[in-house]
C-alpha cells in the first residue's frame, strides 16, 4: 500500500469541473490522502466465448485526461485490465463483468480497456457492487465498423465513494451505445466521455439515477465532435427523493469547425420526489460550423405528477403503489435499452426498494 503524494495540482472546488462536487466526501481520492492498496477486483463472471480474451497488460492511455483523478490513476496503476473482442466476432450473449471485493480503509486505483476489432459486435455489462472506495479510468476503443453496447451499473452499499471516466474512442461507422445505471452510493462521480476519430461514427448515451437522502450522484458528459459526419444522442434521467439528495448532470457538446454533417441531440429530465432534495442540470453547446444537420438540447427538472397520482390512486391503487408505478415508468424507456430482463428487473427492484425506504424517512 502506498499514499498517494506526488505533485499534482489539488482541487479546491472553485474549478468548473469540481464546483458541484463535494470534495470532503472524496476520501482522499482527489488530494493524494487516499491509500493505495493493491486490489485489482474487476473479474470476468463467466467463461468468455471464442474470440474474446481478458488479461492484464500495460498499456498507454489512449487519449489525455485533465482529470486530476484520473492522472493520478495512470502514474499509479501502469497495469490495464482490458477486455478483447477479435475482429468479425460477433457475441451473442452479454459478457459480464464484476466487482464484489472492496474495502473503505483503502482505495482501489483500476484501470480498464475494452477494445472491439473492425466489425466485431458485443454487449459488455460491468457491474459494480458493495461498499468500497474505488477510482477507474476506464477507456473504451471501437475499431471501423464495430458495434458495442456498454452497461454500468452503480449498485454499491451507502458508504462507498466511486469516481471515473468511461472515455470512448469511435473510429470510422463505428456503433456504440452505453447505458449508465446509479442507484447505490454515497458519492458516485462519473464523466462519460467520447471522441469521433473518424466520420460515420455513431453514439447513443443513456443513463438513469436516483438518489435518496444524503446521497450525491454527478454525471458529466463531454462528446468531442471533431470529424465530419458523426451523431450523437445524450438522454439521462434522474430521480430524487430525501432530504439532501443532490444530483448534478452536464452534458457538454463540442462541434468542431472541421464537422460537418453533425446531428447531435441531449435531453437531461430531472422528477423530485421530495422536499429538500437538489438538482443541478446544466447543458452546453459549443458549435464551430453552421454546415451541420442539427444540434439542440433540452433540460427539464419538476416535481412528482400530483395528477398522475391521482389518477391511478382514482382507480383504487394505493398512494405507494401509485408513486412506484409512476418512477417505473419515468425510467422504463431508459432501463429497456439494458436489454437483459434479469439485470432490468433486478434495477427496477432496487428502484422500487429505494422509493420505499425514502418514503419511509419522509
Amino acid at each position: 500500500m502506498s499514499v498517494l503524494t506526488t505533485n499534482y495540482l489539488t482541487p479546491t472546488g472553485r474549478e468548473e469541473a469540481w464546483r458541484f462536487t463535494p470534495l470532503k466526501r472524496l476520501r482522499g481520492l482527489h488530494d493524494g490522502t487516499s491509500v493505495q492498496s493493491d486490489r485489482s477486483t474487476l473479474v470476468a463472471k463467466d467463461a468468455l466465448p471464442t474470440g474474446v480474451t481478458f488479461t492484464r497488460e500495460n498499456l498507454d492511455p489512449l487519449a489525455a485526461s485533465d482529470d486530476v483523478i484520473i492522472e493520478r490513476i495512470r502514474s499509479f496503476s501502469p497495469s490495464v485490465a482490458h477486455l478483447y473482442i477479435a475482429a468479425n466476432t460477433e457475441v451473442s450473449e452479454p459478457i459480464f463483468l464484476g466487482r464484489t471485493a472492496g474495502a473503505l480503509d483503502t482505495a482501489e486505483f483500476s484501470r480498464v480497456r475494452i477494445s472491439l476489432g473492425t466489425h466485431a459486435v458485443a454487449t459488455v455489462i460491468v457491474e459494480n457492487t458493495t461498499d468500497t472506495i474505488l477510482a477507474e479510468d476506464l477507456e473504451i476503443s471501437l475499431a471501423p465498423g464495430s458495434n458495442l453496447k456498454f452497461v454500468t451499473l452503480q449498485e454499491f452499499e451507502s458508504k462507498s465513494v466511486y469516481t471515473a471516466r468511461h472515455h470512448a474512442v469511435i473510429d470510422k461507422d463505428a456503433t456504440f451505445k452505453s447505458v449508465t445505471v446509479t442507484v447505490g452510493g454515497d458519492v458516485v462521480r462519473i464523466l462519460p466521455t467520447v471522441e469521433f476519430t473518424a466520420p460515420g461514427g455513431s453514439v447513443d448515451l443513456l443513463g438513469v439515477y436516483f438518489a435518496t437522502a444524503g446521497q450525491f450522484f454527478e454525471h458529466r458528459m463531454h462528446v468531442d465532435h471533431a470529424v465530419p459526419h458523426a451523431k450523437s444522442n445524450v438522454n439521462f434521467k434522474g430521480a430524487l427523493a430525501g432530504q439532501g439528495a443532490h444530483t448534478v448532470w452536464i452534458g457538454d457538446v463540442l462541434i468542431r469547425a472541421a464537422a460537418e454533417g453533425t446531428d447531435t441531440y441531449e435531453l437531461n429530465r430531472n422528477l423530485l420526489l421530495s422536499d429538500g432534495a437538489r438538482a443541478d442540470s446544466v447543458p452546453n453547446l459549443e458549435i464551430e460550423t453552421g454546415e451541420i444537420i442539427g444540434a439542440g438540447h433540452a433540460s427539464t427538472t419538476g416535481r412528482f405528477d400530483d395528477e398522475q397520482l391521482f389518477y391511478l390512486m382514482s382507480r383504487g391503487i394505493a398512494m405507494s403503489d401509485a408513486r412506484r408505478l409512476v418512477v417505473r415508468g419515468f425510467f422504463n424507456e431508459i432501463v429497456l435499452e439494458i436489454g437483459n430482463e434479469v439485470v432490468q428487473n433486478r434495477i427496477m427492484d432496487r428502484i422500487d426498494s429505494e422509493l420505499e425506504k425514502a418514503a419511509n424517512n419522509g
